[in-house]
């Protein structure tokens, strides 16, 4: 691996992470004056537009003509249907440092289901690395609920979240016939049918659908929530990890996933004010040091 390759790799991964770390500040700012369901409505929404565009534009190739599509429709039923659920009702239940830290359980996850589901057994050291970091959750969510009331609701959705994303990347393995690019279509084919149909039933019953179909027009917080997410997160930072995974391998890519969980507590302590306790950086660092060592020996290869 010439030092380019290395460089330009390193720094896509760590753009992918930090974009993501951030989306949790935007998430928590949108939904204080906006439904959950609206925002992922008009994310998802956007997210499909875009994609299109690039791919009636060449700049993406999306070939899903005459292929079995139930392989890419179980993926996006785990992500991103049930994992935005999770993960966007668990960040407006709680602290965005405090959602960082849980979803930053994720790879550890993963583990788990490949494990079980496709039966790649996992070394002592990631054994190790899996306890650490429940440790480190564990250590977190004690000392949220000695500052502060505990968010038993935030929790669920954020571990469904978790178990969720876990699952989708089992069913991404398996899903070896398809490109990125096919398999993250399909992904915002879903995410659109479903959250635009879920919100427009929410704006139904509540009787403000009109306000929601012209949400971002009027609310600019709104606006920038849904550009940041929709464009930043899941069109741009797929194509930071394509170009990572392309340069510096799936691995190495791995290895900078902590960095998210980094950037989700500095900006929400620094951002959005939200308290960050001696105990909460502790349990932080434990996690970061057993997502580490849960991936050390990847990193190595």
């Amino acid at each position: 691996m010439n030092k380019n390759n290395l460089m330009i790799g390193s720094l896509c991964a760590l753009g992918c992470e930090v974009l993501y770390g951030m989306s949790y500040i935007f998430t928590k700012q949108a939904t204080q004056s906006a439904s959950a369901l609206s925002l992922l409505g008009w994310r998802f929404l956007l997210a499909f537009i875009v994609m299109n565009v690039l791919a009636l534009m060449g700049i993406i190739k999306i070939r899903l003509k005459g292929k079995n599509l139930k392989p890419l429709l179980l993926v996006a039923l785990f992500s991103p249907v049930i994992y935005f659920i999770g993960e966007t009702f668990g960040i407006s239940s709680t602290t965005a440092s405090e959602s960082g830290v849980f979803l930053a359980c994720i790879p550890v996850a993963s583990l788990i289901t490949s494990t079980l589901i496709l039966k790649k057994k996992p070394s002592k050291l990631q054994v190790a690395g899996i306890l650490i970091t429940l440790a480190g959750v564990i250590l977190t969510v004690l000392a949220v609920g000695a500052a502060s009331s505990l968010s038993i609701t935030g929790y669920t959705f954020l571990m469904m979240a978790v178990i969720s994303y876990a699952l989708y990347c089992a069913f991404v393995d398996r899903a070896e016939q398809y490109t990125g690019a096919e398999i993250t279509y399909m992904m915002l084919v879903a995410g659109a049918i479903v959250f635009v149909i879920l919100a427009v039933a929410e704006g139904l019953v509540k009787g403000n659908l009109d306000q929601v179909a012209v949400l971002p027009f009027y609310n600019t917080g709104f606006l920038i929530a849904v550009l940041y997410q929709g464009i930043g997160c899941s069109v741009l930072a797929f194509f930071l990890s394509n170009v990572a995974i392309a340069k510096i391998g799936v691995n190495r890519t791995s290895s900078f996933i902590g960095v998210a969980t980094v950037v989700s507590i500095i900006a929400g302590a620094l951002l959005l004010k939200e308290s960050f306790t001696l105990w909460q950086i502790v349990g932080a660092v434990v996690i970061i040091i057993g997502v580490y060592a849960a991936n050390a020996k990847m990193v190595s290869v």
